[in-house]
């Protein structure tokens, strides 16, 4: 039996499909078929609300070319052997500082600019620490499949600063980990963050 998340992943295999399909097919009938297929997906994707699935319609137009997996970028930034977390404008959780990576920006250099845009801080990024496949493991559902590659990074300046996105900023130590967003950040990275910083030569680990 098919979980929720095995009919997002083929939700999200079907969007990209239709999306590579739109952009490039030059035949009226499979440009139809395409279409549909991106419907479906979006049905697939929000459940049975109107409003809803045309928001994920909405989404996936916005979307060109071929459909590839998104790159979100999340900093470990360690002060005193406490871990640098952002509050959430968005749900109130914390997070490792980090989101989606720009264009034109090496994923290193987004990551550095997500975290000085959202906490204040300026850092350099030292290490790939890890990239995992966000449907892997176990975060709520959004509509896009999508990487997330977790930089060790060096605090080298700023001050504590919140943003549009940010309501807090501050650094905690293992067992003062307050409620994640778990949407962007889980337990489970938060602990491997702070073994990573216990051994800072182990390898970068991927799915």
């Amino acid at each position: 039996m098919k979980t929720r998340m095995d009919w997002i992943s083929i939700a999200q295999r079907i969007q990209a499909i239709a999306q590579t399909g739109i952009s490039y097919s030059q035949n009226a009938y499979d440009l139809e078929r395409y279409t549909e297929l991106a419907e479906i997906a979006a049905g697939m994707m929000a459940g049975e609300e109107a409003e809803a699935v045309a928001l994920a319609k909405e989404l996936f137009a916005a979307e060109r070319g071929y459909g590839t997996p998104k790159v979100d970028v999340r900093a470990a930034v360690f002060q005193d052997g406490r871990l640098l977390l952002v509050r959430e404008a968005e749900d109130g959780g914390w997070t490792f500082p980090g989101g989606w990576a720009d264009v034109g920006q090496s994923a290193a250099e987004s990551v550095e600019r997500e975290v000085r845009e959202e906490s204040g801080y300026e850092v350099k990024a030292v290490k790939l620490l890890a990239c995992w496949d966000r449907n892997k493991h176990g975060h709520p559902a959004i509509p896009f499949h999508a990487f997330k590659l977790l930089f060790l990074c060096e605090l080298v300046g700023g001050a504590a600063a919140v943003s549009v996105e940010t309501t807090e900023v501050g650094f905690f130590g293992e067992d003062e980990i307050p409620a994640l967003s778990l949407t962007r950040t889980l337990p489970e990275q938060i602990r491997f963050a702070f073994d990573s910083l216990r051994n800072l030569g182990g390898p970068t680990v991927f799915d």
